[in-house]
């Protein structure tokens, strides 16, 4: 199972100082992953990606790094990270369930200004894919260029956030699409999952399919962030999903130990993690989930 992690802040931050430096960032997770559902492979080995936004002088679009290698031995992620700084970073390390071991199967995935990326697996998904794909407006389905059910689920967004009559391909302007909007669209998103699976015996005559669904999804436009955590399951529980708000994100005193200060009541800072990458446990809030609505959901 995939490791994620978001960065949002009101100044810009250096990627080593989340991905590579901490004692257990996102680096550390691709080899030492420890609140993975199934621990018995602590391994995200499969590839990595990250995605950031840069100087808008540049274009509003990020600017996304993956690599089939594994996070843990790509010189490349060293010199990178320590050299390049944002306000809004995505990262992920791979563990494959869907797709095969391709640069177009990293994530984050990207249309124009929108980054999203996937941390667990759409249930009944062999039984799904066709309908799901059948759903789509052309662009999209035309747009989907790997063979995870993670890069499926952001074309399903595209195309209800076009259903929303927002076009995915226009520049959102400097307060992007807007908070309330992408929210909605996710949870349709989610929805319309749900709603594929449920038809599984009905159009298949099958019984017997894993139907569970773990959906930790992140999406961003630049401007706004909306994580979930999900499962449809009603008994189980969802992949972990980690939150931590503040003014400053500092390394103490011993190397790879960071800790999230607050100085006032303020926000500067947000973090989401699949796994917290500080040890300091008054620092990190488990999202909340809910049962009774199937997910947690956290817009930033």
């Amino acid at each position: 199972m995939c490791r994620f992690l978001v960065y949002k802040g009101r100044h810009e931050i250096r990627l080593s100082k989340l991905v590579t430096e901490p004692s257990h960032s996102i680096l550390t997770q691709s080899y030492d992953s420890r609140l993975r559902l199934d621990n018995r492979r602590p391994v995200n080995g499969d590839g990595f990606g990250v995605g950031f936004y840069t100087d808008p002088k540049l274009g509003p679009e990020p600017c996304i790094f993956t690599s089939t290698l594994p996070a843990w031995n790509c010189e490349n992620l060293e010199r990178l990270a320590s050299k390049t700084c944002s306000n809004l970073i995505f990262a992920h390390v791979r563990a494959t369930t869907e797709g095969a071991l391709s640069d177009n199967n990293c994530h984050p995935f990207q249309h124009q200004t929108l980054m999203w990326m996937h941390n667990g697996g759409i249930g009944g998904w062999h039984y799904i894919k066709r309908t799901l794909a059948d759903s789509l407006a052309d662009r999209w389905y035309l747009g989907v260029k790997g063979g995870t059910d993670s890069e499926w689920a952001f074309a399903l967004f595209l195309d209800l956030l076009e259903k929303e009559g927002v076009d995915p391909s226009s520049d959102p302007g400097p307060e992007g699409f807007g908070q309330a909007l992408l929210r909605r669209v996710m949870v349709k998103t989610i929805a319309k999952i749900n709603e594929f699976i449920r038809d599984i015996p009905k159009r298949h005559n099958v019984s017997g399919v894993e139907t569970r669904s773990l959906l930790n999804f992140a999406v961003t436009d630049g401007h706004t962030v909306i994580c979930t955590r999900y499962i449809s399951s009603k008994t189980d529980e969802p992949a972990s999903l980690y939150f931590s708000s503040g003014t400053k994100w500092k390394e103490g005193k011993d190397r790879g130990h960071f800790k999230m200060e607050r100085h006032d009541k303020g926000a500067d800072i947000v973090l989401v993690a699949s796994e917290p990458i500080t040890f300091e446990r008054r620092e990190i809030i488990l999202i909340l989930f809910f049962p009774r609505h199937g997910h947690g959901l956290i817009s930033v």
